[in-house]
């Protein structure tokens, strides 16, 4: 069996349990909490590509998305989206460059 430690959705020990899947818990604190939802969505983002696109992995994705703008650090996240797209746009147009770096 492969050790793991990772953070996971606020359900998963409720479902380990009843699968009687044993565990060790903790609630990570400030910056571990954003050190490992960094790190989940680095997880999220290659399973996303991995699968393809798929829905799920998408949603999971958003998930993760979610908890890190809920950051304090992170709480202009909009506002700093909203400006990037003012000054150079959005992918709306589906624009597609080719070049050399």
């Amino acid at each position: 069996m492969e050790a793991y430690e990772k953070l996971v959705r606020d359900e998963i020990p409720k479902i380990l349990d009843a699968k009687g899947v044993p565990y060790e818990m903790h609630v990570a604190e400030d910056a571990e909490y954003r050190e490992r939802l960094i790190d989940k969505l680095q997880e999220e983002v290659g399973e996303f590509v991995e699968s393809g696109g798929s829905i799920e992995e998408f949603a999971d994705l958003l998930e993760v998305v979610r908890a890190l703008k809920s950051l304090p650090e992170y709480a202009d996240v909009e506002k700093v989206a909203d400006q990037k797209r003012e000054e150079r746009g959005g992918f709306d147009g589906r624009v597609v460059v080719k070049g050399e770096k």
